[in-house]
């Protein structure tokens, strides 16, 4: 195999130097979630990550949020693969969406495939992708590319970094990482072959941001199971646990301490379930004979034998843990003395609903260890002093930041500039730019369309700005509709106007306002009705602006008006 790939790659050295290598994000860069980074060698492209992000406080019913692939789809038959990094949502999540529209493999860890079959299989398309197995030591060619692994330390196991030689030079994408020295899975990250793609040169690396405003070291994931250990040895009655469910190596910790205190565990959260029977098919997760249980049978148990796993650390309002926090979740009621760990920090937006949480949980009388007031949890990704042993590791020439909100890109700049890589060689970019290299340049080359895609239950993409703010005007102002019957052969009004208020007043209390707004209705209307050739849109269009004055007048509010004339 290593025979055939050296002639492979010395066919592709021989191939010209003077095509483009092109670096194309189409998510990730200023924002946390929806990676998608594209790597085009002439007519030929591979994609890094198809990733979802979930939507802020603004994007009122949005469920998720994926890239814009118009790129992709307008350069279909160019690509050549999906190759994946590891298993978070903000790097598989998408792939539904994605492969319902381009029909090209997709290659990844035993893992993250794994996962990513269970997302396709509830899309019913499982039958259709192309998936391939890789393993950190496997090398790849996909056209004029070769593509090698390496293994990386993060909050999920089977993680990579890749490394794309083309003929114009190597990119590496070092995907989610951190050095940790005393992994859960005892597999430390591959520094030997990082050195060594160090040592043949590296013209641009592609490295995570997520933590390049913290100093120092990301501690190791081992130190999360020494005070889970410990809040087990001093527990006096149940134990429940939320974390994120792809946080495998959390997982097994946790199952590890109820062994050894002889504790049984019911898992708890459709999503909690699905990657804790996948890690457990593919051998990533080990269980002691037992130990797993139905949340029935943890009913029947002393409450210092009982363990619930669960999602919802952070804060979801559907989640398992915020039901049982306002005790409405179906199985699970607190009880007094519950001990409730969260092990997991906010992502940046959440802490409201986390903080709400946690203060429904309190005052149930549960005792709460939280990350601000424990060790329960320790981020998977690298720290500023990992970020710059990377870049020693590496010597690239070119550094693109990427995976963070564009302050985190900034500060990671500033640490590269620091080990010796020029200012002028590091590209703090945006979706969409195209960045060109030559062995010997960079620079931005324009850009290509990118941008979110709203997903909306069954609708992608059907959801858009004008919709997103009605509905916060709805959400926010409520609506007046006006209901009114013309007669058509005279345009005199027959019926109406009626007016109906949701989510403005309630029409018991406020009959004399809704009272004065039929008045001015029909007063208006008399100025604009004119006989048969009535232009009915524009008398719409006048009964929603006169009457969101006459509101604003009597009370200050914006309601959404909406106008409905019928003839007869």
């Amino acid at each position: 195999m290593s025979n055939g790939y050296a002639k492979r790659r010395a066919r592709v050295k021989q191939a010209s130097v003077n095509g483009k290598l092109q670096i194309i994000p189409l998510g990730g860069i200023g924002e946390i979630g929806k990676n998608m980074y594209v790597v085009r060698y002439e007519d030929e492209i591979i994609v890094i990550d198809s990733g979802l992000s979930f939507p802020g406080d603004e994007m009122l019913g949005i469920d998720v949020v994926i890239p814009d692939v118009t790129y992709l789809l307008e350069n279909k038959e160019k690509i050549k693969g999906i190759v994946l990094t590891h298993g978070h949502e903000d790097h598989i999540g998408a792939l539904p969406y994605v492969l319902a529209q381009l029909n090209v493999p997709v290659y990844g860890t035993r893992l993250t495939l794994g996962l990513v079959e269970g997302k396709l299989r509830e899309h019913h398309m499982l039958a259709n992708c192309l998936l391939h197995v890789i393993r950190p030591e496997d090398k790849l060619q996909l056209g004029n590319f070769n593509l090698e692994f390496f293994r990386t330390n993060h909050s999920i196991p089977d993680s990579i970094g890749i490394a794309v030689i083309t003929p114009i030079g190597t990119v590496v994408h070092t995907g989610d990482f951190k050095f940790d020295q005393t992994p859960v899975n005892g597999k430390p990250t591959d520094y030997y072959r990082l050195a060594k793609l160090g040592e043949k040169g590296v013209l641009v690396v592609l490295s995570d941001s997520t933590n390049a405003e913290r100093p120092g070291y990301t501690l190791s994931e081992k130190e999360v199971g020494y005070a889970i250990n410990e809040i087990f040895r001093t527990a006096k009655q149940r134990i429940i646990l939320a974390t994120f469910a792809s946080n495998i190596h959390r997982i097994q910790q946790v199952i590890d301490a109820a062994c050894h205190y002889k504790r049984k565990v019911a898992v708890v959260g459709r999503s909690m379930v699905n990657v804790v029977q996948i890690a457990q098919d593919l051998g990533y997760l080990n269980v002691c004979s037992g130990t797993l249980v139905d949340i029935d049978e943890l009913k029947t148990l002393p409450q210092n034998r009982a363990v619930i796993l669960t999602t919802g650390s952070q804060g979801e309002p559907m989640s398992a843990l915020t039901r049982i926090s306002v005790s409405e979740h179906r199985k699970v009621e607190i009880i007094r003395g519950d001990t409730v760990i969260i092990a997991a920090t906010p992502i940046p937006g959440n802490e409201k609903l986390v903080s709400r949480t946690i203060d429904n949980l309190f005052a149930r009388g549960a005792n709460v260890i939280y990350e601000r007031v424990s060790g329960v949890h320790v981020s998977g990704h690298a720290s500023q002093e990992e970020l710059k042993m990377m870049l020693n590791l590496l010597k690239p020439k070119y550094l693109i930041p990427v995976h963070g909100e564009y302050r985190m890109l900034v500060h990671h700049a500033k640490l590269a500039t620091r080990v010796g890589i020029r200012e002028e060689n590091i590209f703090i970019s945006e979706n969409g730019q195209v960045l060109e290299f030559t062995s010997n340049s960079g620079r931005v080359a324009g850009s290509v369309t990118a941008g979110r895609v709203l997903i909306d239950g069954l609708g992608v993409g059907d959801v858009g700005s004008i919709v997103l703010r009605d509905r916060k005007m709805l959400s926010q102002e409520g609506i007046l509709i006006v209901s009114l019957t013309i007669d058509k052969a005279t345009s005199q009004v027959v019926a109406g106007p009626e007016i109906y208020s949701r989510g403005f007043v309630y029409v018991r209390e406020s009959e004399l306002l809704l009272d004065e707004a039929r008045e001015h209705v029909i007063r208006s209307l008399e100025k604009k009705i004119n006989g048969r050739n009535t232009d009915w849109p524009m008398v719409k269009s006048h009964v929603k602006d006169s009457l969101s004055r006459f509101i604003w007048e009597k009370m200050h509010r914006r309601p959404m008006i909406l106008p409905i004339i019928l003839e007869v």
